[in-house]
């Protein structure tokens, strides 16, 4: 009998002890989790900080009011509300060659720009960085560009303007190779033949189906070295890792277009840029 009542009193402490601990327990755990909120509020509260430093380096590239800082055509571009148009309207003379209005902020070598364009149906467009002038013709340019057009046929894609014609086609990751002795490199079939597919990024119409028609679409460039990124809403459309020391270029200029064709019109506005180097 004794030593059952020595079980029952260590069984009594038993349960006092897990009562105590358990109410230890579950005040800890209650201060971890105001902890946690805390953490996480200033961990956001951190993310926007970074986020509002970052959005701090980037340059607006239109002014909203005016052409000032670019250099182009007047008959074919304009700045109307605050967005910038080119435009080959129907009751113009055709445009004979295609037409840049040329950003005068500098040559950058690697940055990021953004912007938002829309275009009609029939457009043609498209914008060039790290490129040069064609001086045959005025406000040319030749270099990379992140094509840009109304059926969605070339959207994303990055083709060099009278240069080496398209390196990555919308979808791929394409590597262009250094041209080694004895191999010959040509534009065929309006595509640089010393390219090599690396990756498909995406399912084709999905990738499509991503470019909104006759609507307001986000574009970004993103130009870190060799390696040539282009976006659209969001979604990597295609990537050239340039290898072609003889051919690519490190910096040069940036350019919206006007292609020939029929009459039609490309809208731009927020175009920003942060210029790493």
């Amino acid at each position: 009998m004794e030593k059952q009542q020595d079980l029952t009193q260590a069984a009594m402490k038993n349960i006092k002890t897990i009562a105590i601990s358990g109410l230890f327990l579950g005040t800890l755990v209650l201060a971890q989790a105001c902890n946690g909120t805390a953490g996480n509020k200033d961990a956001a509260a951190n993310d926007s900080t970074a986020q509002a430093e970052s959005d701090q380096n980037f340059v607006d590239m239109l002014d909203g009011k005016t052409l000032s800082g670019w250099e182009g055509d007047t008959t074919f571009w304009r700045v109307e509300n605050g967005i910038l148009i080119g435009e080959i309207a129907a009751d113009k003379e055709p445009l004979k060659n295609n037409t840049f209005l040329i950003w005068q902020g500098g040559e950058p070598s690697d940055f990021i720009m953004t912007a938002k364009f829309r275009i009609s149906d029939k457009g043609n467009s498209g914008i060039n960085y790290r490129s040069e002038r064609f001086t045959e013709l005025p406000f040319a340019l030749k270099g990379y560009q992140a094509d840009i057009d109304g059926k969605k046929n070339y959207t994303g894609q990055n083709y060099e303007e009278r240069k080496r014609t398209t390196l990555a086609y919308r979808g791929q990751r394409a590597e262009v190779a250094e041209i080694k002795e004895g191999v010959t490199a040509e534009a065929k079939g309006n595509a640089w033949t010393n390219r090599n597919v690396l990756d498909t990024i995406d399912n084709l119409e999905t990738l499509k189906n991503t470019i909104k028609e006759n609507d307001w679409n986000d574009i970004e460039i993103v130009a870190q070295g060799n390696k040539l990124s282009h976006f659209v809403n969001g979604k990597l459309m295609s990537e050239v890792i340039d290898n072609d020391s003889k051919n690519r270029a490190d910096k040069g200029l940036i350019g919206v277009q006007v292609h020939v064709g029929p009459p039609m019109k490309v809208e731009y506005k927020d175009m920003r840029i942060k210029i790493q180097k």
